[in-house]
């Protein structure tokens, strides 16, 4: 049976993480807080400021193939500590050609966000589904008709801006039927459209962390088969952005991280007091909720699905990893296509 190891996300200013043994412990003010197993541990994931990582875990980390990564209170990425990539260089130098060659990254693309499109008509369709005579189910559908055509003008589209245009567009009928899907009635929770950098509602700062750990899922899970998450076939290229990490994420944005979000406040696990406005107007989550969030974020990952491709039954957080090595298949020429997830 395929399993996943935990993500370690330490969130605890002025902690200090280090190697006990065969556990990893969190101390802050000589007071021991926390210990974990460290057979058990895949990631490290350091949220926040003024967290301390001993050399020794470092290095034993380096050794085992445990990244480290650093990421600020909002869920940018700062940093990541590695051993020596073990990719195969073969596969990247064919993942470089087809960056490089317009045609084929299109072809790619179109797959990565027809998958997008298709897994957001899915959430509303579930939607439907569960609440048929819900408020705004008109417009719901509405959008989902839409949506379907633009999941078609995908495999008309002969650019890559005109394929970001037809993805923009969905992205736009999408959320502006986001805010039914809120069964949570308290006016803090109110969704009126997406905005990021900063996010200045509840809503947009929930997602936008949702996507931040994503983002960094999916980067882990491209490396672990040996793909270069920096060179994307949509998402050009930029000096530190993980543009393959950023293509591929796409078709999970609606069906892991938007579900998430909206059952955390459907289900009221967050509270609107658990937010910090800031004079500037940007909406952050405070220390409780973040620990929620990233507490609901494991467990869901360990949540059981069955892939629609393999037919296997698999841990979610798994999901990511079967992807890029179908990615990885196509690249080498295995498939035809890239067969990107569909959401059912």
């Amino acid at each position: 049976m395929k399993t996943i190891k935990n993500t370690l996300y330490v969130t605890l200013s002025g902690s200090y993480v280090h190697k006990d043994g065969e556990t990893i412990t969190i101390h802050k003010d000589h007071v021991q807080k926390a210990y974990f197993p460290i057979h058990q541990i895949g990631e490290i994931v350091c949220y926040g400021y003024s967290i301390n990582v001993s050399p020794y875990l470092a290095e034993f980390c380096s050794e085992k193939g445990i990244t480290i990564t650093y990421v600020d209170g909002r869920g940018k990425f700062l940093a990541r500590m590695q051993g020596p990539i073990k990719g195969n260089v073969l596969l990247r130098r064919e993942q470089y050609r087809i960056a490089d060659n317009a045609e084929n990254s299109l072809e790619l693309a179109k797959c990565c966000i027809a998958a997008k499109i298709q897994n957001q008509r899915n959430v509303l369709l579930r939607h439907l589904r569960n609440h048929s005579n819900c408020e705004g189910s008109a417009s719901v559908k509405a959008a989902i008709k839409d949506m379907e055509q633009s999941i078609h003008q995908t495999k008309k589209a002969d650019t890559a801006a005109f394929l970001r245009g037809i993805e923009g567009d969905a992205a736009e009928k999408y959320f502006s039927v986001f805010n039914y899907l809120i069964l949570n009635k308290d006016p803090a929770f109110r969704f009126c459209t997406r905005n990021r950098r900063p996010p200045l509602d509840r809503i947009n700062a929930l997602l936008s962390y949702a996507y931040s750990l994503l983002a960094l899922d999916v980067r882990s899970a491209l490396e672990c088969v040996g793909l270069d998450p920096y060179v994307g076939f949509l998402h050009t290229d930029r000096p530190g952005r993980a543009s393959l990490a950023l293509d591929m994420m796409e078709e999970f944005r609606a069906p892991i991280a938007d579900r998430l979000v909206l059952s955390l406040i459907n289900l009221k696990k967050v509270d609107a007091k658990d937010f910090n406005v800031l004079p500037s107007g940007e909406v952050e989550m405070n220390e409780c909720t973040r620990q929620t969030f990233l507490s609901a974020w494991q467990k869901r990952k360990t949540e059981e699905i069955i892939h629609p491709i393999l037919d296997e039954t698999m841990q979610t957080g798994l999901l990511y990893i079967e992807q890029a090595r179908l990615l990885a298949k196509c690249i080498r020429g295995d498939l035809d296509y890239y067969p990107s997830y569909i959401w059912r």
